[in-house]
């Protein structure tokens, strides 16, 4: 664990960048004097980036079908790209779903029990979020007690079924790849398909009673591509106070209305907009209308993106950084992290100042990641 002053750099403070220096000791940030200095001149330090959503640990835990055995060293391949990346809270987003494969419980279950016994002794904070489809009505009765086993505090409700299509009777686009993804033939793919479209008279109240659960349990919640106020009020009754990358403008503006927070995904920053073509991450941050951002699917992308807003004249850094920092710690409920100000965990991003690329990435004192001259800095 580093007890050291760090000197010479640009420190991100509450209220901007400074040359004051940082001292860190026994995993904290502190006020005084915490032991040798260390002259990080030509970097930024920043607070670690707390990432609310990301689902880029797929490819390191599934990497081909079935070939992933030992899913443990997946996840250490995942922590190292994290470090990378200067995250140093890592939410996991899983499905369970009925497209089944990796979204199938059965894989589900392997991720989220891996998590809980191997992310202890890991470096990185790494926390499970489970991305649940609605519309599986016989997992409801069991889901609060498989949340609870698994060491979960963030679940956020999804509906993938194509509505419009099975309402049609018209055969949804996908279903022969989504059957062969989940080892069904395409007509046992369909059939249960159409069987969950007709149970969904059932879903809205076995939402409110699910919800009511895990409220009770306090398990942050959240809704997943919001498009109208109306949906969006739905879930606020429900206590689902997290609205993860609303589709339109009209779910965005009523989602602040209510008193929800807004997620928004990093690359449709870096990108200039939704590769969906849902709206766009950068109007609503212009509006005051998003929260955080998360990296969803590209783990380089959250720290490009508060760069990018920054770097544009878009926010001032520490408004910028907040949205990848402190903004998902606080929807985390998590107050010891976010900012560096004495008392805090000192988890650091730290940043080549000319380059903007992660040079070190320390949580709670501890490297997790370093690269290149600056680790002359640090261990002579």
């Amino acid at each position: 664990m580093l007890n050291v002053d760090l000197t010479g750099a640009e420190v991100l403070g509450p209220d901007g960048l400074h040359r004051d220096g940082l001292s860190i000791s026994e995993g904290l940030v502190v006020g005084s004097h915490a032991g040798r200095s260390v002259d990080l001149t030509g970097y930024m330090v920043l607070p670690g980036v707390v990432d609310l959503h990301g689902d880029g640990f797929e490819r390191h835990l599934a990497p081909r079908r079935g070939a992933m055995k030992q899913m443990a060293e997946g996840l250490i391949a995942v922590e190292a790209e994290l470090g990378a990346n200067g995250i140093t809270t890592a939410t996991l987003a899983q499905f369970v779903s009925w497209e089944g494969g990796v979204r199938s419980l059965e894989f589900a279950t392997q991720v989220f029990e891996t998590l809980r016994d191997v992310a202890p002794s890991m470096v990185t904070d790494l926390r499970g979020q489970l991305r649940f489809e609605t519309f599986m009505l016989e997992l409801y009765r069991d889901l609060p007690q498989m949340i609870a086993d698994w060491g979960l505090r963030y679940v956020v409700f999804n509906d993938h079924l194509p509505h419009d299509r099975l309402a049609a009777g018209q055969k949804p686009r996908r279903l022969v790849a989504q059957a062969l993804k989940a080892g069904r033939s395409p007509e046992k793919q369909l059939a249960m398909m159409e069987e969950m479209e007709a149970r969904s008279g059932e879903v809205p109240a076995a939402l409110d009673t699910l919800c009511a659960q895990l409220a009770e349990a306090g398990i942050t919640m959240g809704s997943h591509d919001d498009c109208t106020a109306q949906e969006r009020a739905e879930w606020t009754a429900r206590g689902v106070r997290v609205s993860e990358f609303p589709e339109t403008l009209e779910a965005a503006e009523a989602a602040k209305a209510q008193g929800a927070l807004v997620v928004m995904g990093s690359p449709n920053v870096v990108r200039g907009g939704s590769h969906n073509r849902n709206i766009s991450a950068i109007d609503l941050i212009a509006m005051g209308y998003c929260d955080a951002l998360a990296s969803d699917y590209h783990y380089p992308s959250a720290r490009r993106a508060a760069l990018m807003l920054w770097q544009n004249g878009m926010l001032p850094i520490q408004d910028a950084w907040a949205l990848v920092s402190r903004g998902p710690a606080l929807m985390l409920g998590l107050k010891d992290r976010g900012v560096l100000t004495a008392g805090k965990r000192a988890d650091l991003t730290i940043l080549d100042r000319d380059s903007l690329r992660v040079a070190a990435t320390v949580v709670q004192g501890r490297v997790s990641y370093m690269s290149g001259d600056i680790a002359a800095r640090f261990f002579v």
